[in-house]
């Protein structure tokens, strides 16, 4: 269910995007914002855990700033495994989205999430 959830919102998160970066971020409608979302969070299981391995030294020498680079070269995956309905014009613009979706996801996390565990305890 969280995984889910997590899914609309990056969806969401992406209409928002494209409807604030027009030109630099083109997006053709929901549905293909739903499977940007899905596609990613699957690159984000298989090949996000590679990349961070593959980049270790660089990520600890960058005290983890590197990581936003790695989820910027998976929103770059994504742009090119979805085609024409999910485009994202050049590194530096997904660099940019890799920080902001990270910000959102942390503090709708921290929304949504958080309170829901503390009620169990």
């Amino acid at each position: 269910m969280r995984w889910l959830m997590g899914c609309l919102i990056n969806a969401v998160l992406f209409m928002a995007l494209a409807g604030y970066f027009k030109d630099s971020f083109y997006l053709a409608g929901f549905s293909a914002a739903l499977q940007a979302s899905i596609l990613l969070s699957i690159l984000n299981l298989l090949v996000r855990p590679l990349l961070i391995l593959l980049t270790l030294p660089v990520t600890l020498l960058t005290i983890g700033l590197f990581l936003f680079v790695i989820n910027a070269i998976t929103l770059e995956i994504t742009d090119y495994l979805m085609g024409p309905s999910f485009e994202i014009h050049g590194f530096g613009m997904a660099l940019l989205f890799s920080v902001l979706m990270s910000l959102v996801n942390l503090i709708i996390q921290k929304a949504l999430f958080e309170p829901a565990s503390r009620t169990k305890r």
